[in-house]
């Protein structure tokens, strides 16, 4: 709990200097009624009390540091070291917002511009930006950029994307001439790769992927970007940036423009965020880029220097010529991302990878072991997968549940089909007793 030192010499300073006598005089031009509404509170309470209260209402909540946790779909538990959030709290860091004056901004800019660079080197493409609300506004808006781009009206988006980025997208375009199609996964939940080259015209301007893709399945995309760019379009990929260390970069897959939510890269779990979308495209295609981009240069004095530049948002140039209406600094995220890699480093973050694929890769075979579950045991994840039961999946999650686990993401929510089936998520924050653990309650269920 925060404490504010306000001693009532500073008030009556505060008051003087603004004008008035007492803190009352601000607030006579507002009507009484809205001025001292009823408000049927408890009494007060002396503060050791107020958080023992506090503390006791918060204990109420459930999540990965009380539970064994095996959730993901989106959001990922993974190891943050403590140097994050010592940088984190640096008071330059923490109160800062929109660096609009460089002059007095220059921690923060150059702050950004280490991230975006950290992020290109990461993605495989040559520039990121550093605004977005989470990776399904990344993805919405990069849907966007390729229909602006190729001045065509059709996206094609794989059924097996995030339903979340699906959604929003939807909600991107909704009232306006844009189309969207939906290309069907098999039943390995793989992208159907024919569905997807006979859906592929020249009124398609983007085709979105996803790999490793919201059933955890990394997605075999040879080819693809050739045929996308024979007829026109666009290739954007969604990844995520942990798989980076050991899967191929989307700069190596060919695409024109990577997306992805940057939670993984040293952001708690939180219940929604706030989070960081992460936003990568090509050299020939950064001046249609969304966003906020902070760049290097030099002043007057031939100083090394940094500022914001193709700036193309709402606020910098008049609205009809924005490229975006919708986005946000997210510098304390983004600013998390980036000591979390500069910690890691490529070794680090490689391991992290490697780790993770080895701990789902264990906890797949062993479920496969149990005669009331079943797994796909040859598709290629990264660190989750599907496991499909004999009961209905909020069921066997209710079973976990009392076991003190919380065991994964029922996939009814988003596909009603997969009643009996939920995605199970491994990081390197498993241990092989928790593996265990979590077999072994299922096999209870």
């Amino acid at each position: 709990m925060h404490y504010q030192p306000l001693t009532e010499n500073d008030k009556q300073v505060m008051l003087r200097e603004i004008g008035v006598d007492r803190f009352e005089d601000l607030l006579r031009g507002i009507p009484a009624s809205l001025r001292n509404p009823p408000m049927p509170l408890p009494e007060a309470l002396p503060e050791g009390e107020l958080q023992r209260l506090l503390k006791k209402i918060a204990d109420k909540n459930e999540g990965a540091h009380s539970m064994l946790s095996f959730l993901g779909g989106g959001s990922y538990e993974h190891f943050i070291p403590a140097a994050v959030q010592s940088v984190l709290s640096r008071h330059e860091f923490y109160t800062a917002y929109t660096p609009y004056q460089p002059e007095a901004s220059q921690g923060s800019l150059q702050a950004i511009f280490e991230f975006q660079s950290l992020i290109t080197e990461l993605v495989g493409l040559e520039v990121s930006n550093a605004s977005h609300y989470d990776g399904a506004t990344s993805l919405a808006e990069a849907g966007l950029m390729a229909l602006r781009h190729t001045g065509r009206s059709k996206i094609l988006i794989s059924q097996a994307t995030h339903p979340h980025y699906r959604q929003v997208l939807r909600t991107y375009v909704e009232g306006t001439s844009f189309q969207i199609e939906e290309i069907p996964f098999e039943p390995s939940k793989s992208l159907s790769r024919s569905a997807l080259l006979e859906a592929l015209t020249d009124q398609v301007g983007a085709v979105i992927l996803q790999t490793p893709n919201f059933f955890g399945v990394i997605e075999d995309l040879e080819g693809i970007a050739e045929r996308v760019h024979e007829l026109g379009a666009l290739l954007i990929l969604a990844v995520n940036p942990i798989s980076l260390g050991v899967l191929r970069t989307p700069g190596e897959w060919g695409a024109d423009i990577a997306v992805g939510e940057g939670q993984p890269l040293g952001i708690p779990t939180h219940l929604g965020g706030p989070y960081l979308g992460l936003f990568t495209t090509s050299r020939a295609l950064m001046r249609k880029i969304p966003g906020r981009l902070a760049g290097m240069t030099k002043d007057a004095q031939g100083r090394r220097t940094f500022c914001l530049t193709l700036q193309a948002r709402e606020q910098h140039i008049r609205r009809e010529k924005a490229s975006s209406n919708i986005c946000t600094n997210q510098a304390l995220c983004a600013l998390a991302a980036c000591v979390y890699m500069t910690l890691m480093g490529k070794e680090g973050i490689r391991r992290v990878g490697e780790l993770n694929m080895d701990r789902a890769a264990y906890l797949r075979q062993q479920i496969g072991n149990l005669k009331q579950f079943q797994v796909e045991k040859d598709q290629p994840v990264f660190n989750e997968f599907v496991v499909r039961g004999q009961k209905s999946s909020e069921e066997i999650q209710a079973a976990l549940h009392k076991q003190g686990i919380l065991g994964g993401v029922p996939l009814s929510r988003f596909y009603p089909q997969f009643k009996n089936e939920f995605l199970v998520c491994a990081t390197e924050t498993k241990t092989r007793g928790d593996l265990d653990r979590f077999v072994e309650a299922l096999a209870r269920c």
